[in-house]
Formats: structure tokens, sequence, C-alpha cells
């Protein structure tokens, strides 16, 4: 049996919603834990299905695993280092983390290539270049990836990309090599600070998160402590264009609108209304008139590859031809097909789109290929006419905690359907 997601459109939605902590730091938080030799306790923790894969996975290392409604415990005290080759790598991308973690830690990883949506081509090339610049060596044996080091030593690494999860897991190696690590064309998302503020607290020493050149000062040991998650700036953005597309006046709190303020940009372009209050926005969807506009993905601070997919869902319904060009994920345009079922007019070229609006959006029965692409078709779902049948659903449910519920709540006409396979 598997679930199909229904939406009945054309509901307005009113009222509050909360986001909840950030997927994409939860997924590089939680193996980062297990570098710790007393427990870790994090605090708003999503509850989505990549959180249990991890579980899965730490509990396959032998780390006590409590989880609560939105929030972690894990001792890594007794941990033991086993190959990991279960079907919970598959799951997601971000398992990849745990190889950092264990190098740093244990100096030996066995583990299979991660899973996660695919976007594409996803190498990790810079993770292991990163890697052997510490002193390690890496193989791929029987499937799976071997990584070993008799000591790791501090290195500067010059990233050929500002790579979030190479950055991140280079991170992870470094914080107990020896000596002082350079990484330089870093990552600045939001999400690598939190784990630098984690790991912060742990005892590690490093400087610079934030920035285009981070410097890791190794220690030996690291230390258990208590961290909350920043809030999803996807998870909110998203919101954001799902209230601009079928709001009314929709408040969206738990909101750092600095993370947001190239999206926010966009929407204001786009004629949208809203208001800053606190950490809280409000969206007025009192103009449905929207210009089209033009929208490149960018590293952080960029516009975020995470939100083209749901953006252009709103863009089908904006006066004129908006072009989004991808140059995070060349191939990340599954979602268009899906959308010209519904009656959108995008073209594809390449890296781009051309989204000819204004097109009116029909119910129909549509897949979710990836995990923002099914945000998108929640969103055209939202205010097309008719129901939408949207199928691949766990897609949905590894980065959105409980969403169709939260939809619910602000009023829009939501059920899930168990379907045989």
């Amino acid at each position: 049996m598997s679930e199909i997601i229904a939406i009945e459109g054309g509901h307005k939605l009113n009222g509050t919603v909360e986001i909840s902590g950030a997927k994409n730091a939860t997924v590089a938080l939680i193996p980062a834990i297990i570098l710790a030799d007393s427990p870790v306790t994090i605090y708003g923790v999503p509850e989505i299905s990549d959180v249990d894969a991890l579980a899965v996975l730490l509990e396959e290392l032998n780390c006590t695993v409590l989880r609560s409604h939105d929030s972690l415990i894990v001792d890594p005290s007794r941990m033991e280092n086993v190959p990991l080759v279960s079907d919970a790598v598959d799951k997601l991308r971000a398992s990849y983390y745990l190889m950092g973690a264990l190098l740093g830690k244990c100096k030996k990883v066995v583990m299979k290539a991660p899973g996660g949506c695919f976007l594409g081509p996803r190498p990790i090339d810079l993770h292991i270049k990163g890697f052997e610049a510490l002193g390690a060596k890496v193989e791929f044996v029987d499937g799976a990836h071997v990584i070993t080091a008799d000591r790791l030593v501090g290195a500067k690494i010059y990233l050929d990309f500002a790579s979030v999860g190479a950055t991140i897991n280079i991170l992870l190696a470094a914080v107990k090599a020896e000596g002082k690590t350079v990484i330089e064309n870093a990552a600045k998302e939001p999400e690598i600070i939190d784990v630098v503020n984690l790991l912060t607290k742990m005892g590690a020493k490093i400087r610079g998160a934030g920035t285009d050149t981070i410097t890791i000062e190794g220690v030996e040991h690291l230390k258990g402590c208590t961290h909350e998650i920043i809030p999803d700036r996807i998870e909110a953005g998203t919101f954001l264009i799902m209230a601009a597309a079928a709001g009314e006046r929709v408040i969206i709190q738990n909101i750092i609108p600095q993370h947001l303020e190239s999206l926010i940009s966009k929407l204001k372009e786009m004629g949208v209304k809203m208001e800053n209050v606190g950490d809280s926005i409000i969206v007025y969807g009192d103009n449905k008139n929207f210009n089209a506009v033009d929208v490149r993905t960018q590293v952080y601070p960029g516009f975020a590859t995470d939100l083209q997919q749901p953006l252009t869902a709103l863009l089908t319904q904006a006066n004129g031809q908006s072009q989004v060009i991808e140059t995070i994920y060349p191939e990340r345009f599954r979602h268009c097909e899906q959308l010209n079922k519904m009656g959108a007019n995008i073209e594809l070229d390449e890296s781009m789109c051309f989204i000819n609006g204004k097109t009116p959006l029909k119910g129909a029965k549509v897949e979710a290929t990836d995990l923002r692409c099914g945000a998108a078709l929640l969103i055209a779902g939202l205010i097309a006419d008719g129901i939408t049948e949207i199928s691949n659903v766990y897609h949905i449910d590894r980065g959105y905690a409980n969403i169709d519920q939260k939809l619910i709540t602000l009023g829009a006409v939501i059920r899930r359907i168990k379907v045989d396979d």
C-alpha cells in the first residue's frame, strides 16, 4: 500500500502556521552528534521521515536514541563503528554526513552510496577531496565507500564549488584532526552556521562560519550539550508562496526573515503584499494580479534552488513570461511536466524554463518526482479547479513536517488516501 494526497482546489487559506525546525540543518546535526562522548539533546526537530531514517542509522551504530514530539536525545557513548549498508542509507542523501562524522571520530568508515531525490548527477567528489586532503584513503569496494586514515591532519582545502554538503562533511571530519584546517570557498548557508554552533557547544574550535573561509582547530574530545535548531527557511518560503497563491491573510510564524531575503524580494517584485512582524510574516492575498519575474538560483544568499520548484507553480499565475535559470542542479525541472498536466504552459530549454502565464490550472493525477516537486504540486493543487491527486507523497514527507495538517488548519481541503501499489 502507498498513499496519495488529494487536494480540492479553490479554498482560501486564512490563519496562522508555525514553521518547523530546518530539515537541511537537522540532517547534518544528527550525524554531528556522534562526535560527542556524552549525550546531546536537540530541540525543534521536525517530524519528517529523513529524521526517522537517521535515527535508524544511529541505532545501527549502537547509539541510544530517544525521541519525543520535537526533541531528540542521542547518547553516542557506546557507539560501535559498523558498516552502514542498510536500506536506511538509501532513504536520504544526507546520510553521507555520517562519513565525515565517523571518519573524524573513528578514522574509518564503510558506507554505501547515499540515496535521496534524483536531481541529476550529484557526485560527492568534493567531500572525498576534502577527506583525502586530511590524510584519508578512499576506495569504492563492493558498492560501498571505504574511507580509512591512520591519522587525520589539518590542511588547507579549496572547494571548486561552494557546496553545502562538502563544507559540512569536511567540518565533521576536521574537528578532531590534528592541527588547523582551513576550508576556502566554503558555503555560507544558515544551516552550516547552525551545525557550527552545535559543534562549538560540544567543544570544537571553529571560526568563520557564514563566510567563505572557515578555520577549524582540531580538538581531542567533544562533549554533550543541548541545542535548538533554526527554523526551516525552505518550509517558510514554501508557505509564503502558498499564501501568495491561495491565501487571504496568512501569518507564518517562527521565521528568520533575513534567511529569505532573495525570495521575499521576488515575491514583492511579483506584487505580493507582505508585512514583517518580529519573527512572523503576514501575507495578504488581496492582489492576485501577479507580475512575471526572472529567477536565477544561486548559492546562499542567492535564490535557493530548493524554492525554484515551488515558485514555478506560483509563476503560472503571473501575467507574461517568467524565466527560471537553475545553476545548482540543471536537471531540476521534472516538476514542469507535472504542472503542464494541470494546464500550465512551461517550456524547457536545458538548464532553464519559461513559464507562460497566466494559465488556469485544473486538477489532475500527478506525481511528486522529488521533495520540492511535491511542494510545487501542493501549491498548484490549492489553486487548481477540481481535485488534484499527488502520488509518491513519501517525497513530501521527507522534508515537510505534517504539511497536510498545517494546510487543513489554514482552510485547505486535503486528505490522504491509501492505494494499492
